[in-house]
C-alpha cells in the first residue's frame, strides 16, 4: 500500500494555527512540487463546518495567488481543519506562512461578492458561509501562526 504522509504526522503534538512543509515531490522534468499544510484549527478539537470551509476555500484561492507564485491548488482538508496549499517550487515555509497571514487578513476584512459563487462556478454554490469563513480567518489571526515542523508518529513505542 502507498505511503501517505499526513498519516505519518503526530496529530496530537502538533500547535495550530500554522504552516507546515508537507512534502516536496520532483517530477520526471526536474519541476519541483510542493505541499504546505495551512491549519487554522487543532486536529481532532474542532472541525470548520462545511459553509465556511468551502467559503474559505474560494477566497483563499484567489487570496493566495496574489502573494505566492506558481499556486496551482488550494483545497480543504477532508478533516476540515485547515487548507492544503500546492506550488510550483520549494519556496520557504516562513515565507509561506507570511502570505497565508496576509491572505487570513484579507478574509477576515472581505466585504464583497464572494468569487466563483454562482451555478457556473461552482459544484456546491449555495453551500458558502462568508460570516463563517472570516470568523475562523480572525481566530487564527488572533491566536498567531507559527511555522510547524514535522512531528512524525513514534510507531517504535506506540500501537497504532
Amino acid at each position: 500500500m502507498a505511503k501517505v504522509e499526513s498519516f505519518d504526522l503526530d496529530h496530537t503534538r502538533v500547535r495550530a494555527p500554522y504552516v507546515r512543509l508537507a512534502g516536496i515531490k520532483e517530477t520526471r522534468h526536474g519541476d519541483t512540487i510542493s505541499k504546505y499544510d495551512l491549519r487554522l484549527l487543532q486536529p481532532n478539537a474542532g472541525a470548520i463546518s462545511s459553509a465556511p470551509l468551502h467559503t474559505l476555500e474560494h477566497l483563499l484561492a484567489f487570496s493566495l495567488r496574489d502573494h505566492i507564485e506558481n499556486v496551482l491548488d488550494v483545497s480543504p482538508m477532508g478533516c476540515r481543519t485547515g487548507m492544503y496549499l500546492t506550488v510550483v517550487d520549494d519556496p520557504n515555509p516562513e515565507a509561506i506562512k507570511v502570505a497565508f497571514e496576509q491572505a487570513l487578513i484579507e478574509v477576515a476584512r472581505f466585504e464583497d461578492t464572494v468569487p466563483g459563487v454562482s451555478e457556473l462556478e461552482c459544484g456546491n454554490y449555495r453551500d458558502h458561509d462568508l460570516a463563517g469563513a472570516k470568523k475562523h480567518a480572525q481566530e487564527a489571526l488572533e491566536r498567531g501562526l507559527i511555522v510547524q515542523e514535522t512531528l512524525l508518529i513514534d510507531r517504535s513505542s506506540k500501537l497504532v
